[in-house]
């Protein structure tokens, strides 16, 4: 006598159709631009950038901050937009942005009358200009950044720099793209 492990029910019939029909609305939805499943609400009148370079003009500067915020964020639009960068003063989207403050005094940590922790806080000053719109905005994006304070500003630099350039990037696209 063989006995049947297997049990089969209505409902497994019916998960299973719920869950192809699932999947060929995503698909039909995405491949028709209905829908997209990405951070950037854009114009689709909206097709050239002009990023201009983000210059440190903080009262400390952090020699790699710039470079580094520069490149970043280049990447992120290429990455996440379908706009077309350009170095013409009539591109669609004019942005530019300089670091205003770089300022670690901060002691926000303390324990057996010491200070434990520290903080480094970073403030980028944005201009976006919309010339279809003939619209600018302006806007400050700032981290706080903590760090042990038994690190010298150097030493924290070096461990947060990668964390400081991600997030400041990721707050001016999220500001400018994701109506934030």
């Amino acid at each position: 006598m063989k006995i049947s492990t297997e049990i089969k029910t209505p409902n497994m019939k019916l998960s299973t159709v719920y869950s192809i029909l699932f999947l060929v609305a995503t698909v039909a939805l995405t491949s028709c631009g209905i829908y997209k499943f990405n951070d950037a609400s854009i114009d689709p009148a909206v097709k050239t950038i002009k990023l201009g370079f983000i210059e440190n003009r903080a009262r400390y500067v952090n020699p790699q901050l710039s470079p580094k915020l520069n490149d970043k964020w280049q990447l992120k639009i290429a990455s996440q937009t379908k706009l077309t960068r350009t170095t013409s003063d009539d591109a669609h989207y004019i942005i530019s942005g300089t670091v205003t403050n770089y300022d670690a005094s901060q002691t926000v940590g303390v324990s057996n009358q010491q200070a434990s922790t520290n903080r480094l806080t970073v403030t980028v000053h944005i201009v976006f200009r919309n010339t279809l719109t003939n619209k600018t905005e302006e806007f400050d994006v700032s981290r706080s950044f903590d760090f042990d304070a038994n690190l010298t500003l150097t030493q924290a630099e070096a461990r947060l720099l990668d964390e400081m350039v991600r997030s400041l990037t990721d707050d001016m696209f999220n500001r400018i793209f994701s109506n934030w």
